[in-house]
């Protein structure tokens, strides 16, 4: 079957390299080199950039914005799961247009195949020998749209590819390209022809978001900017990969001290005994709460992260994951409410606050100015 996106080896990978079983990138680190994390006007510098253009295009959403960058820097995936025609996919397509790395964008349907997505072998006849023909999963920045309109086999063509960053076809293992990330939009399960991802699924997207309905300022603004032409087509890539990845690097360097860690297992724990829930979070959305609290503290000009940073992100990366008990789904408690109400009753104490400070490191990477 023709894939229903084609992409080149060049394209695929970062850099124009050849494309071969043993191409491996570590998580920090771009072409093979380190990355250096950035000073903090570079940082901030950067940041702004992305952000600036993003807001230019999707009108009165700056928080989803700043979430899709935090999710971005803190090495995760997104999941824009909303009603048809709020914006979803406009979000994903500018985030990847602010970086000038390879975009591939896949329309999921439900003749979509596993081989459309990761990449199928092919034997040519001229060699006598099979060769491998990389998928639309082979960027840095992977656009799925409508995810949960294909098959629950073609979705778990993404498991090995979001968790591990390589696709195994035939017995072979293929690295993907760093930075990588995979941007979803879905929409809501009540609607036609929808197949609910699995619980595997959901859990390897680092947060969600649910974008909305603009308010009417930004809805009248929308009307006089998008008539003739879409900003989209107006956006210019303003980082690099290389940039990204220096970005994530500076992320990575962020302190977190025994405080904030024993307050973000206390949340996840007090999930798992909450007597609304039938599943709780789980050991890997703690990780992903983390690294998300420490993207947006380094987003924040801080070097170091507060409990507040850890609250700032639980209902994005927490809600998708837990299962509400049937009970508490017919009274209409939801996801979002139980995390909330998990949150109200671990609160932030000052002597926690401190403590977090007070462990920081001394470099004045990421330090605001006083």
């Amino acid at each position: 079957m023709e894939p229903h996106r084609r992409i080149t080896i060049d394209e695929a990978l970062p850099g124009g390299q050849g494309f071969t079983e043993s191409t491996a990138r570590g998580v920090n680190s771009y072409n093979g080199h380190k990355s250096v994390p950035l000073e903090a006007p570079a940082f901030r510098a950067a940041s702004e950039r992305i952000l600036s253009a993003i807001n230019t295009v999707i009108d009165g959403k700056a928080e989803a914005a700043k979430l899709a960058l935090t999710v971005l820097l803190a090495q995760g995936h997104l999941l824009l799961e909303d009603v048809p025609g709020v914006g979803k996919t406009l979000l994903a397509k500018t985030l990847a247009r602010t970086i000038d790395c390879s975009v591939s964008r896949i329309q999921f349907t439900p003749d979509l195949l596993p081989s459309d997505v990761t990449g199928v072998s092919i034997y040519n006849q001229s060699s006598r020998q099979f060769e491998f023909r990389p998928g639309a999963v082979f960027a840095n920045i992977v656009i799925g749209d409508e995810i949960n309109r294909a098959s629950a086999k073609t979705q778990s063509a993404l498991l090995e590819c979001m968790e591990e960053h390589q696709v195994t076809v035939d017995g072979h293992s293929y690295k993907l390209g760093e930075p990588f990330m995979v941007v979803a939009t879905q929409n809501p399960i009540e609607m036609e022809g929808t197949y609910p991802l699995p619980e595997a699924q959901r859990d390897r997207f680092m947060a969600r978001i649910s974008m909305g309905y603009p308010d009417k300022d930004s809805e009248i603004e929308m009307l006089e900017t998008h008539q003739a032409t879409s900003p989209l087509a107006r956006v210019k890539a303003v980082v690099t990969a290389a940039d990204v990845a220096a970005m994530i690097a500076t992320v990575q360097q962020v302190f977190v001290s025994e405080a904030v860690k024993e307050y973000t297992v206390a949340v996840g724990r007090a999930t798992r005994d909450s007597a609304m829930l039938r599943l709780g979070a789980s050991p890997r959305s703690l990780l992903q709460l983390l690294r998300a609290a420490k993207a947006t503290a380094a987003l924040d000009g801080r070097d170091f992260v507060l409990p507040d940073d850890v609250v700032a992100v639980a209902e994005a990366v927490l809600a998708h994951r837990i299962i509400l008990d049937r009970k508490a789904a017919s009274s209409g408690e939801t996801p979002q409410g139980v995390i909330r109400g998990v949150l109200a009753r671990i609160p932030v104490s000052r002597e926690m606050t401190e403590k977090a400070n007070s462990g920081r490191t001394t470099a004045p990477e990421l330090r605001p100015s006083r």
